[in-house]
C-alpha cells in the first residue's frame, strides 16, 4: 500500500506537507489521493482515517493514520532527515512562526466557510471582518517582528507562512495583504522562486 496522502492543492495545510515532501525529496514515495469537503458536507474527506474530517491525512502501512499538517510535516522531516526544525532555542521561534502562519490560514478559511456554507441572509459580516482583523494583526507582526527570522535558514515557520500567504492570494486577493507591508511582500516574492514553493502553487 505504501504511503497515501489525502490532499487538495488549494489547502494551505496540504501545501505545507507538499513543500516538506519536495524539500526532503520524498514526493515519489507518496501516492496523492484527492479529497475535499467542509464541515457542513464532508464530501470525500477521509473520515475513517481522520475523525475530524480534515486534510491532510496520511495513511501508512503500519500504525494509525497521521493527521494535522504539523504532525505530518514533522513526520516527513524526520523520515527524510530534513532540516526544517532547527535545534536549540531557535526551534521555539520556528514553531511559533508556524503557529502564526497556521492561524492566518485558519481565519482565512473560516471567512470562506461563512460565504460558502451559510445562506446569504444568515451571514454575519462583523464576524467575517473579525477574522480578517486576526489576519491583519498577524501580517503586521510578520512585517514588524519576524523579518530577520524569515530571511534566515528555511524552516517550518517559513513553510507555514508561505502556505498562508498563498492561500490569501488564492481566496482573498481583493483584500491586498501586501499593502503597507513591503518587506513581507518582497520576501514572499523571493520565496515564490524557491523550487518547492513554485511547484506547490495552490489551485482551485
Amino acid at each position: 500500500m505504501g504511503l497515501k496522502l489525502y490532499h487538495s492543492p488549494a489547502s494551505p495545510y496540504v501545501r505545507k506537507v507538499m513543500i516538506t515532501l519536495h524539500e526532503t525529496r520524498q514526493l515519489p514515495l507518496v501516492e496523492l489521493i484527492p479529497a475535499g469537503g467542509h464541515p457542513v458536507d464532508p464530501g470525500t474527506m477521509p473520515l475513517s482515517l481522520n475523525p475530524l474530517g480534515k486534510i491532510p491525512a496520511l495513511e501508512r502501512e503500519t500504525g494509525p493514520a497521521l493527521y494535522d499538517s504539523r504532525v505530518i510535516c514533522r513526520y516527513f522531516n524526520d523520515t527524510g532527515r530534513g532540516t526544517l526544525y532547527p535545534a536549540g532555542e531557535t526551534l521555539w521561534d520556528s514553531l511559533t512562526l508556524e503557529a502564526t502562519g497556521d492561524g492566518i490560514a485558519d481565519a482565512a478559511i473560516l471567512m470562506i466557510y461563512e460565504s460558502r456554507t451559510r445562506p446569504e441572509e444568515k451571514r454575519h459580516d462583523p464576524w467575517v471582518e473579525g477574522q480578517w482583523a486576526k489576519i491583519a494583526r498577524a501580517l503586521d507582526a510578520l512585517e514588524s517582528r519576524w523579518m530577520a527570522h524569515l530571511h534566515g535558514p528555511f524552516d517550518i515557520g517559513q513553510v507555514a507562512v508561505v502556505a498562508a500567504l498563498g492561500y490569501l492570494d488564492l481566496r482573498h486577493a481583493a483584500r491586498d495583504w501586501r499593502a503597507g507591508r513591503p518587506s513581507l511582500a518582497a520576501w514572499a516574492g523571493k520565496m515564490a522562486e524557491r523550487p518547492s514553493v513554485k511547484a506547490t502553487m495552490p489551485e482551485g
